[in-house]
This record gives structure tokens, C-alpha cells and sequence, in this order.
């Protein structure tokens, strides 16, 4: 799939193993919040908690969502995030399978123009647009502004929304 980012500051680029260590930091960020509040556990037990999870889940998105897209976000040459897409999901949509963005280029308005343009996107293949999200992610509130709709949830955790083009 190819993606037109419209702002300038930031480029899509197919992640490549010499990405992995940087993909794990970006992945433990979103973790980190969490990981402060579990007693008792070194900072290694940590590391080593959060670096299986994070290949666990690499493995499963390369597996189960053969034919998706896979790329690192980045500014001025630098990894900011990672931005997972599956252009035809199910054969129904287009599915971001992750979007994670580094907490100090967090709102900034970065995750924003990336899902603005995934929605035009979208809208031009005529196909909807979704993500799942846990109910307690904060971009949820942003999924929510932009006009993403709860379609379904799973265990009262992880809710299913869904974008779609209204003419």
C-alpha cells in the first residue's frame, strides 16, 4: 500500500531487522506507565518482561496479518513510532494493526495527520478504516474526535473501532 503523508515532517519507511531494537524502545513505551506500578520487579525484570512481549506480539503481526504494511515513523531521519497497516483486512478494510507514536513526540498533532490521511485514504478506496483499542488508551479519545465509531468489544477491554466515509 502506498500512504501520502501530508505533513512534511514525518516519512513512512518499511521496517527492516536493524529496526528491531528501536521498535522494542518504542514499544516500551507504551508499557512503561503500566510496568511503574508492578511491585517488587528489578529494572531487568522488566526489560526482560517487556522485550518477550514485544517480540510475542512482532511474530504475531507478521503472521497473522500476511500482506500488511510495516513501517517506522519517522522525523528528521529519526524513529518516532511505528505504523502497522493492513490495506485489505478480512477483504472488508483497511485495519491499523498499530500505531504507536514516541511519548515525547506525542501531541503534536503527528498521530493525527497520519490517521487524517488514512481516512482520505479510505474514503478513496471506498473501504472503511478501523484499529482496535484497549478502552483505557487516551487515543481513543482522539480515535473518537476523529469520527471512529465502537463497533464491538472483546472481554470489556479491547474495543473494535471503525471509521467509515459518509458522503
Amino acid at each position: 500500500m502506498e500512504l501520502t503523508l501530508t505533513n512534511p515532517s514525518i516519512q513512512l519507511r518499511a521496517i527492516n531487522q536493524n529496526d528491531m531494537t528501536s521498535l522494542l524502545e518504542i514499544y516500551a513505551s507504551t508499557r512503561q506507565e503500566e510496568l511503574e506500578k508492578v511491585p517488587g520487579w528489578t529494572e531487568n525484570m522488566k526489560h526482560e518482561f517487556v522485550k518477550s512481549q514485544f517480540y510475542a506480539q512482532h511474530k504475531y503481526y507478521q503472521q497473522n496479518y500476511v500482506g500488511g504494511n510495516f513501517w517506522v515513523i519517522e522525523s528528521k531521519k529519526k524513529n518516532i513510532g511505528r505504523l502497522y497497516l493492513h490495506e485489505n483486512f478480512q477483504e472488508r478494510g483497511i485495519r491499523i494493526i498499530d500505531i504507536t507514536i514516541r511519548p515525547d513526540y506525542r501531541n503534536k498533532g503527528i498521530g493525527k495527520s497520519i490517521l487524517e490521511d488514512l481516512m482520505h485514504k479510505s474514503a478513496g478506496l471506498g473501504r472503511p478504516l478501523s484499529i482496535h483499542v484497549e478502552s483505557f488508551n487516551p487515543a481513543k479519545n482522539l480515535y473518537t474526535r476523529l469520527g471512529f465509531e465502537k463497533i464491538s468489544e472483546t472481554n470489556g477491554v479491547y474495543h473494535l473501532m471503525e471509521w467509515k466515509h459518509t458522503i
